[in-house]
């Protein structure tokens, strides 16, 4: 839950970018790395939220409530945020709850996720077709310095692991077209229909099960909720990716809040200062 207020810790920063909240983490252990995709290694979709939460209130002020456009805004960012890491379903099934309890009468959740789907494939189409045919290069729509940290984490010898809320066909597509499913190789995870046998949470125990690993090994990155926690929870080390998602400089200051409510150990709003990042995470604490 959201308090408005900043969360209390005590940080100490490398640089003027990456803010160690946790520096009792342990280090130098990590062999599997999993990453989220959409605002923490694509950009793609930026602007996602505003086409869901533009969406979700205007299906809610059909039901007749007293609530003022800025209020229902207010209340629909809190929980589409809140829900951001999950699959995208879960924030429909929120959606569908939020008419009911107004009185309305609610559409199946998947109703809603096909509309709102539509509606941001409107936004993206022009970024995904200028991909494709080589008007845009791929680093225009990845958060700056993914490639060469993907690199760099592939040098060490760590395996690495995707893992995104939206539908793994679009997850695997666009990650083609960014260039980036060659780190990842078989290793993509994304939504399915049938979406209680998918969440991130269990891609995280089946690495840490088939690798026979411990939780300090599994490293995550995440700009979202969710994952933040599943990393935590998993007992790994978790890198929240605090992405201006429109600017692309910067941290993003309301992101930054809610990965460290999350249980964030790093914040870092980019991978531009990757490598000073890695030697910190890879050389063992003495």
């Amino acid at each position: 839950m959201v308090t408005g207020s900043e969360p209390i810790v005590k940080s100490i920063f490398l640089d003027d970018e990456i803010e160690v909240v946790h520096p009792d983490i342990p280090r130098g252990h990590f062999r599997h790395v999993l990453f989220d995709f959409d605002g923490t290694l694509s950009l793609i979709r930026e602007g996602w939220q505003d086409v869901m939460v533009s969406m979700m209130v205007e299906v809610l002020q059909q039901t007749g409530t007293h609530e003022t456009p800025t209020e229902l805004r207010a209340h629909v960012r809190e929980f589409v945020m809140r829900l951001t890491g999950r699959q995208t379903i879960y924030q429909m099934i929120q959606l569908a709850d939020e008419v009911k309890t107004r009185g309305g009468q609610a559409l199946d959740p998947l109703e809603y996720k096909h509309r709102y789907h539509q509606l941001l494939m409107r936004r993206i189409e022009g970024r995904l077709q200028a991909l494709a045919n080589g008007a845009s290069a791929p680093d225009e729509w990845t958060v700056p310095g993914s490639r060469p940290f993907l690199d760099a984490l592939h040098r060490n010898g760590c395996k690495l692991y995707l893992a995104s809320g939206t539908d793994l066909k679009y997850v695997q597509h666009e990650a083609e077209l960014l260039g980036l499913a060659e780190y990842f190789g078989d290793n993509i995870y994304g939504a399915i229909d049938d979406y209680k046998r998918y969440s991130k949470g269990m891609v995280m125990e089946r690495i840490l099960a088939e690798n026979h690993l411990h939780g300090p090994e599994l490293l995550g990155f995440g700009d979202g909720y969710v994952e933040i926690a599943e990393v935590k929870r998993a007992g790994g080390v978790a890198v929240a990716v605090a992405s201006d998602e429109t600017g692309r400089l910067g941290t993003d200051e309301w992101k930054r809040r809610r990965l460290l409510e999350a249980g964030a150990d790093i914040v870092i709003p980019d991978y531009r200062k990757g490598q000073q990042l890695l030697d910190y995470l890879l050389v063992k604490r003495p």
